[in-house]
């Protein structure tokens, strides 16, 4: 397993990190999201022969927010 942090611009809510939680736990080979709104950060403990990092940004950009 692999964990990531993750620069995520655009969160200000629990809705934010709802939806950014919601999306990475629905990829196959994530095992635990925790989003920091205080920080614009999200770390994502994911299966790295399953899920790219790749993948994990453009879940996060589908729900609108900017991955850095």
């Amino acid at each position: 397993m692999m964990t990531i942090t993750l620069q995520v611009q655009g969160m200000t809510c629990g809705h934010c990190k709802a939806a950014v939680t919601n999306a990475l736990q629905a990829l196959d080979g994530v095992s635990r999201v925790e989003v920091h709104l205080q920080e614009g950060t999200v770390d994502v403990e994911y299966d790295e022969t399953k899920v790219s990092v790749e993948k994990l940004k453009e879940a996060i950009e589908e729900q609108g927010y900017d991955v850095k």
